[in-house]
């Protein structure tokens, strides 16, 4: 059996502290992650002061005259840059930290690449939300102090998830209380004053906005942060550890692409299109690098089959971290990308690469084809590990020819060392990852054990005689594909769901104050009908009745009865509630949208009893229930709305509808027109 790739005993993970709160980590907990986070948060605020400093160095430039303080000027502004330049390498240190993002102090294992989660300043929502809860809907903005204090925590939580699925989800939930928040309250015609502002995890750089723009696409990006440092963090040890490392890294790619898709015009480095398609790319190789580790974990058996199994896997790896190595050097990337990470990515390219051709030799080296093998099985796993055989040479031959396999294999170990001697160069030139003593240690016996099977084998003549090995077709098992978020699986109810619903009442609708209408049913009769579904309209409205004497007009939304709220209240509910008020007087509040053209819903909400698929008015008469319908009096003006007993209600609810199959049209008076002309074709039962 070979021996790169054996595994350590599993190691535990991080526990976190049980004094965490509900909605998030304890922000004063002193863990290895919080304290970096403590750290970022610190660089940052230096950051932002050097930005300061060297803005105001370079204004001066360009308006001062005098030589002397230009020369002075310049010299500030070099110390400004250098300070500049450490600061941004710091951070970068942060964002590689093994000891806090991974568990891998002695496991034999190369490390990941987390993304560390972006930070942001307080924002208040309380005088903003408040006036515009008055201004806009006329409603106390103090009587939403609870609702406004829930989003806040909520935010302040999300600045310190945990790092498991309940902290994706409570990133989600507040993704998707923004929705809410963005469609109750800000208006597409104007800024709400709210500020705000969040920090480049690339670069430190603070950049702010008045729309709730940054503020959601920087969300998405720390959903997708948190899922690399989930995979990063889960225990590579077991089968179980990797397969979770691969969702993760998949599922952050999937959150990645959906910000790049989503929102186009960030002004942060960090979610620039170009910036999220390599990191995009760089979790698929972390999660294809994940993927051969799990084929890899029980051990490399040194059999043929198995060999080229996990030589064309290796390969794999090594092909999507040289795509990843080559996106990392396009410009405008290369000048905001860590150096650590471009480094890491070169560096894992020449090693998987360099694993495959170890792979392949040992099978060609240590496999002879014996009497009874399956020769026509070996032959084709051999033809279908290059994409062309060496000139001169063919699968079958190659197999039976003692001195060809040797001499192939021979040619393969050269590149191997070739492609270790790369890597471990490169790895040296960083100095990010010369510090990481692990990723030393696999790279160096890597490089060893190729030499030393090299060495076993090598002779005089074989500078002269060995030809160049050939490219190894990448091939795998397991396809790694993006998995885009899942929103809806998360569970989040509006904090401001008393304002109604969210279709009606929204910030980008213009509404009248409420007006206070007082009306009475004058037997039984209220002199309306309803429409709609939550809120409910007044609609067929009888010009003379008491409620439109009093102001009502037909589209007004029913808003509350008798100070009982009914902006979430159902037909059948308000049609309960008004007869529960018998003949008293009644006090209505009622709104009205400014555009009139949308003020009316598509649905028309009835109660028929007894009816399919047709539309009837709703006719409530408030009557004992031993009367007969012999000895009823038929009011000589139109019965809008009535109360009907249950052997009256089939005769009530069918005073009026469209004709439908199945049901006879009642016979219905000249002198009443028909107002169901008036309704769309496609409304439909309530």
């Amino acid at each position: 059996m070979t021996h790169a790739l054996m595994p350590a005993a599993p190691q535990p993970l991080e526990k976190e502290n049980d004094d965490y709160f509900r909605k998030g980590c304890n922000p004063l907990a002193q863990t290895g992650r919080s304290k970096l986070q403590n750290q970022r948060a610190a660089l940052n605020q230096q950051i932002l002061k050097a930005v300061r400093m060297r803005t105001g160095a370079e204004n001066l430039l360009k308006v001062a005259t005098n030589q002397k303080v230009r020369e002075q000027v310049r010299l500030e502004l070099s110390f400004v840059n250098s300070d500049l330049q450490m600061l941004k390498e710091e951070l970068e240190g942060l964002n590689i930290s093994v000891g806090v993002y991974q568990s891998t102090e002695e496991a034999f294992m190369i490390p990941l690449i987390p993304l560390g989660l972006k930070e942001t300043k307080d924002v208040d929502f309380s005088v903003v939300l408040k006036d515009f809860i008055l201004e806009h809907y006329s409603e106390d903005g103090y009587l939403y102090e609870d609702e406004i204090a829930d989003l806040m925590d909520l935010r302040q939580a999300c600045r310190t998830p945990s790092r498991d699925t309940a902290g994706v989800e409570l990133l989600m939930s507040y993704f998707i209380q923004l929705g809410f928040v963005e469609s109750r309250f800000f208006p597409h015609t104007r800024q709400m004053g709210l500020l705000f502002t969040w920090y480049d995890s690339l670069t430190g750089v603070p950049v702010s906005q008045q729309n709730l723009l940054l503020e959601k696409a920087s969300i998405l990006f720390n959903i997708g942060a948190l899922y690399t440092q989930i995979g990063t963090r889960s225990n590579r040890q077991t089968q179980a550890g990797l397969e979770n490392a691969v969702d993760a890294f998949q599922r952050a790619a999937g959150v990645l692409s959906y910000l790049k898709e989503t929102f186009t015009h960030t002004p942060s480095y960090d979610m620039s299109p170009a910036m999220l398609s390599v990191l995009v790319k760089m979790m698929l190789a972390q999660a294809q690098e994940s993927v051969f580790e799990k084929i890899s974990l029980p051990g490399i058996q040194n059999e043929f089959f198995m060999l080229v199994k996990v030589a064309q896997e290796a390969a794999k790896v090594g092909e999507v971290y040289q795509h990843l190595h080559s996106a990392m050097s396009q410009a405008p990337v290369k000048e905001n990308i860590p150096y650590s990470w471009a480094s890491l990515a070169c560096v894992k390219a020449h090693h998987y690469r360099a694993l495959a051709h170890y792979f392949v030799a040992t099978l060609l080296i240590d496999h002879q084809l014996k009497p009874g093998a399956d020769e026509d099985h070996q032959e084709k796993c051999l033809s279908q590990l290059y994409n062309h055989m060496p000139e001169g040479l063919t699968p079958l031959a190659t197999l039976k020819n003692d001195h060809q396999r040797r001499q192939l294999g021979k040619c393969h170990l050269r590149r191997a060392v070739t492609h270790h001697k790369e890597s471990v160069r490169e790895a040296s030139l960083c100095k990010k990852l010369r510090d990481i003593q692990v990723l030393q240690e696999v790279l160096s016996a890597a490089h060893q054990r190729s030499r030393l099977k090299y060495s076993q084998y090598q002779e005089d003549d074989d500078l002269l005689n060995l030809i160049d090995a050939p490219d190894i077709v990448s091939k795998t098992e397991q396809e790694v594909e993006i998995i885009l978020p899942q929103f809806s699986k998360v569970t989040t109810t509006d904090f401001f769901q008393k304002l109604g619903p969210l279709s009606v009442f929204s910030a980008n609708k213009r509404w009248t104050p409420p007006r206070s209408i007082h009306f009475t049913a004058e037997k039984g009769e209220v002199g309306f009908t309803f429409r709609g579904n939550a809120p409910v309209q007044v609609y067929f409205l009888d010009p003379s009745c008491s409620a439109a004497l009093a102001g009502a007009k037909e589209g007004d939304y029913i808003v509350s009865i008798q100070g009982i709220d009914c902006k979430w209240l159902t037909v059948s509910e308000v049609i309960k509630l008004l007869k529960s008020f018998g003949e008293e007087e009644i006090e209505m509040k009622v709104v009205s949208l400014l555009d009139s053209a949308s003020s009316m819903h598509n649905k028309s909400a009835t109660y028929s009893v007894g009816m399919q698929k047709t539309y009837s008015m709703i006719c409530l008469a408030i009557e004992d229930d031993d009367k007969s319908d012999k000895t009823k009096k038929v009011s000589k003006k139109l019965s809008f709305l009535s109360w009907g007993t249950n052997k009256n209600r089939q005769k009530s609810a069918s005073t009026l509808c469209l004709p439908a199959v199945g049901v006879a049209r009642p016979h219905i008076k000249k002198k009443f027109p028909t107002p169901f002309s008036l309704l769309n074709t496609d409304s439909s039962l309530y």
